[in-house]
């Protein structure tokens, strides 16, 4: 697969992924190569990547814990003194092996490191190849609020190793899905009917998708780097998902949900506004909530929850002078951004998920 030039960095697929990161590791300016993963992709990924790599150097790997609750300040502190013990300098470079949360909190702490080092991801989850690893987003959550600190800023490149998503549950390739149906719903419907056929189930055309996601997510970044009007379209179905994912988050007697599932959810409420505000076709919301209902299985919002989730989407990234705003969509690739809605009308499209 040719190679996609992004801002100031290229995206790199395969085996020649590999080739171009041993040509770079061999850099006399590098000082010391770190790795960054978490407890799974230790235990599944890293071997398979140091047989990829030639560097002759020692190559000191860093393990965090996994999971959205640890990707936080916290770990960034206990990550910035692990770097100052190890020594590491400004001529030196991370290298984020892993899914979203490795590589958003990776890239966050590298570029604040000693006012930043260089950084690479290498995405493990469909996540975060698609959408976390590509756009130069680096970040953390604050208590449970999601990605509510944290800094644009260009890693080195981005390598795209199909072989990784074999390590993944079903669960996991799931949630990846959802960031997929986002691009469909908003920029390509081509892709959406690929997905609603399942396609994705197919490795060999799951590649062609993964390329034409993070391809449509490429354009759009280089059109709006600093999500200042387009790129914001990128966030159909999180000013609701983010909200629900966090609530679930913080609640001991919940389960998590990946983020995958909650965008999902939020994707179904916000069509369902979209349907109501704008006449976003009602043929296209019925299939895209059997859809995640197929896909993802119901998760039950129980209205006691409606208030507090409501209360989260007032810290939304988007919002404006306290205005809750949206991306909503009257058809399919043909969006409104900073869309507003009633909370009566948030409060229906709870319902109307709930009735799935």
């Amino acid at each position: 697969m040719t190679s996609i030039q992004s801002t100031g960095y290229s995206i790199h697929f395969n085996e020649d992924a590999y080739q171009q990161l041993n040509h770079y590791l061999s850099n006399d300016q590098i000082s010391t190569v770190f790795i960054l993963v978490d407890e799974n992709t230790h235990r599944h990924c890293h071997s398979a990547f140091k047989n990829k790599i030639s560097y002759k150097k020692e190559i000191v790997t860093i393990e965090i814990k996994a999971g959205e609750t640890h990707k936080n300040i916290m770990t960034c502190v206990a990550l910035w003194r692990k770097l100052t013990e190890l020594g590491a300098d400004r001529k030196s470079i991370l290298i984020n092996l892993g899914g979203g949360m490795v590589t958003d909190l990776g890239g966050f702490v590298a570029s604040t490191f000693k006012r930043g080092i260089k950084f690479i991801n290498i995405p493990t989850t469909l996540l975060s190849m698609v959408d976390a690893s590509v756009g130069s987003k680096t970040g953390v959550d604050l208590d449970s609020l999601k990605n509510l600190i944290g800094m644009f800023s260009n890693p080195e490149m981005v390598l795209i190793d199909n072989n990784y998503l074999q390590t993944l549950s079903d669960r996991e390739m799931c949630s990846g899905v959802a960031e997929i149906i986002k691009y469909g719903l908003t920029f390509d419907g081509k892709l959406l009917n690929e997905i609603k056929q399942d396609n994705w189930k197919n490795i060999n055309k799951l590649n062609d998708i993964i390329y034409k996601s993070i391809t449509i997510k490429n354009n759009i970044v280089l059109q709006d780097p600093k999500e200042e009007n387009l790129r914001k379209v990128l966030n159909y179905g999180h000013t609701v998902g983010h909200a629900i994912e966090s609530y679930f988050l913080e609640h001991d007697t919940l389960e998590n949900l990946t983020h995958g599932e909650a965008i999902a959810i939020g994707m179904v409420i916000e069509a369902y506004l979209s349907h109501k505000l704008y006449g976003f076709p009602l043929t296209e919301l019925t299939t895209l909530k059997e859809y995640i209902h197929k896909t993802f299985g119901k998760t039950t919002i129980a209205t006691e929850h409606y208030t507090a989730i409501l209360d989260l989407m007032k810290h939304d990234k988007k919002n404006i002078n306290g205005s809750i705003r949206y991306i909503l969509l009257k058809d399919v690739s043909d969006f409104i951004i900073n869309a507003t809605a009633p909370i009566e009308l948030v409060v229906e499209g709870l319902n109307y998920y709930n009735t799935l």
